[in-house]
C-alpha cells in the first residue's frame, strides 16, 4: 500500500487563537454537537443521505470512534485570511506566541498527525511580512522545542506565478540552513486561488510547472474556491464549491498533478453548523428556538456532506474544515462514501486478483489493470481515512490489499 498518508481534512484557525490544547477543544465541542444534534444513527443518516440500517449504524459508530480517537488529522495555524492584516508588532507577537504553543503541544504529545502554518502570500506587497512571520515562528519553535513537529508544513496562499513558488522554496531552504535543520525538513503546500495560475493569458496552464518549482518538499496543492470565483467576477450569492468554474479548476489541477507526489485538497464550506440561538443565564431556549437550532445545524451538515461527496466523486479526497462541528459531517460523508461500495469493490478486486490481473468482468463491470489499481486505491484510502479497519480491508479485498496501510502515527 501507499507509504504516504493523506489526511481527509485540514482544519484552519486564526493564529491569534491557537492554543496547545486545540485537539482536546475540538474533540469536546464536536462530541457535544454530535450528542445534541445527531443523537442516533437514523438522524445522522438522514442528514448525510445514508439509507437507514447497517450502513448508517456502521458510519455512526465509526464517526464517534474517530471523534474520540483522532478528531483532527491536520491543522494549519493561519496568518492569512483567518488572521487578517494587523500591525507588525502585533503579528510578531502572535508568531512567537503560536510557536511557543506548538512547542508546548509537542512536549505534551497532543499535536495532530500533521501541523503547520499558513503565512501571507509572496505577492510584492506581502512577501516581506510573510518571511518575517515565518522566520519568527520557526526560530522560536526550534529554540523552544529543539526541532520541528512531525510532518510540519508551511502553506503559501494566493499563488499567481511559478516564480513565487520558486522563491518560496528557496526561502525554506535558507531557513533550514540557518536553523541547522535537515534538508527538506520544512515541507510546503500551495494554494490555487488565482485564475492566471490555472490558465494563463497565452492559453497555457502554469499548473504543471508548480510541482517542479516546489521540489520534493512540496506535498500539497489546495483549491481556494472563494478567492477563485471572486476573481472571476462571480457574486457572493453564487460562490460555492460546486460552481461550474470550480469544477473546471479542480479538473485542471487533477490533470496537471497526476502522477506527481503532490496531494490535492478541496477548499472549505463556509456555511457553519452552528445554532441560531443561545440560552442566557436568565432564560433557556423555547421549543421553537431549539427546533430552529436543530434545523440550522442539520442544513449546514447536509450542505457540507454534499460538497464532500461531490469532491470525492471527482478525485479530491481532502478538504478544509473551519469549525469543530464540521468534523461530524466530514467523517460521516467520508466514511459513507467508502463503506457504501465496500462489498461490490471487494468482489471485483478479489476476482481481478484471482485472474492474475488480467481483464475480468463481474456482472456488468469490466475491470482491466487500470481499474484494478483504482480498486486497490479505494481500499487504501478507506483504511487511511478510518472508514474501515485493516482487517475489514483484508477480508473484503483479499490478498490484493493484504499489506498494512499507513497508520496515523509518525
Amino acid at each position: 500500500m501507499t507509504a504516504m498518508r493523506q489526511p481527509v481534512h485540514t482544519v484552519f484557525g486564526g493564529a491569534h487563537l491557537f492554543r496547545s490544547g486545540v485537539v482536546e477543544r475540538f474533540r469536546t465541542l464536536a462530541l457535544e454537537s454530535f450528542a445534541t444534534y445527531a443523537p442516533d444513527a437514523a438522524t445522522l443518516g438522514r442528514i448525510a443521505g445514508i439509507e437507514p440500517g447497517a450502513l448508517a449504524d456502521a458510519v455512526y459508530s465509526r464517526v464517534h470512534e474517530k471523534l474520540v480517537r483522532e478528531p483532527i488529522e491536520d491543522y494549519r495555524i493561519d496568518f492569512e485570511d483567518g488572521y487578517g492584516i494587523r500591525a507588525d508588532a502585533e503579528e510578531d507577537g502572535h508568531a512567537v506566541a503560536a510557536a511557543k504553543e506548538v512547542a508546548a503541544a509537542m512536549a505534551a504529545d497532543v499535536l495532530p498527525w500533521r501541523t503547520g502554518i499558513r503565512v501571507k502570500s509572496f505577492l510584492p506587497s506581502e512577501r516581506d511580512r510573510s518571511l518575517r512571520t515565518l522566520g519568527l515562528f520557526l526560530s522560536t519553535l526550534v529554540g523552544e522545542a529543539g526541532r520541528l513537529p512531525r510532518n510540519f508544513v508551511v502553506n503559501l496562499p494566493k499563488v499567481s506565478t511559478v516564480e513565487e513558488v520558486e522563491g518560496f522554496t528557496a526561502a525554506l531552504e535558507t531557513f533550514e540552513n540557518g536553523l541547522a535543520l535537515d534538508e527538506g525538513a520544512i515541507r510546503s503546500e500551495i494554494m490555487i486561488e488565482s485564475p492566471q495560475i490555472v490558465l494563463g493569458a497565452d492559453g497555457r496552464s502554469p499548473l504543471s510547472l508548480l510541482a517542479e518549482a516546489g521540489g520534493e518538499r512540496l506535498t500539497g496543492a489546495i483549491f481556494g474556491a472563494y478567492d477563485f470565483t471572486a476573481s472571476l467576477g462571480i457574486t457572493a450569492a453564487h460562490q460555492s464549491l460546486r460552481h461550474a468554474s470550480c469544477d473546471f479548476a479542480r479538473n485542471m489541477m487533477l490533470t496537471a498533478f497526476a502522477g506527481s507526489h503532490v496531494q490535492l485538497s478541496d477548499g472549505a464550506t463556509a456555511t457553519l453548523p452552528v445554532p441560531l440561538h443561545t440560552p442566557t443565564p436568565r432564560a433557556g431556549l423555547t421549543p421553537a428556538q431549539r427546533e430552529e437550532n436543530t434545523a440550522s445545524v442539520h442544513a449546514a451538515w447536509t450542505l457540507h456532506c454534499g460538497n464532500i461527496r461531490h469532491a470525492m466523486t471527482n478525485g479530491f479526497y481532502q478538504g478544509w474544515d473551519l469549525h469543530p462541528a464540521q468534523l461530524i459531517s466530514r467523517y460521516a460523508a467520508t466514511f459513507a462514501f467508502f463503506r457504501e461500495g465496500l462489498d461490490a469493490a471487494g468482489a471485483r478486486l478479489k476476482n481481478f486478483a484471482a485472474k492474475q490481473e488480467q481483464a475480468t468482468r463481474v456482472g456488468s463491470a469490466f475491470d482491466d489493470a487500470a481499474t484494478g489499481r483504482g480498486l486497490v486505491n479505494y481500499f487504501e484510502r478507506a483504511v487511511n481515512s478510518g472508514a474501515i479497519t485493516e482487517a475489514e480491508a483484508r477480508e473484503r479485498g483479499g490478498k490484493a490489499v493484504a499489506v498494512s496501510a499507513p497508520r496515523p502515527t509518525p
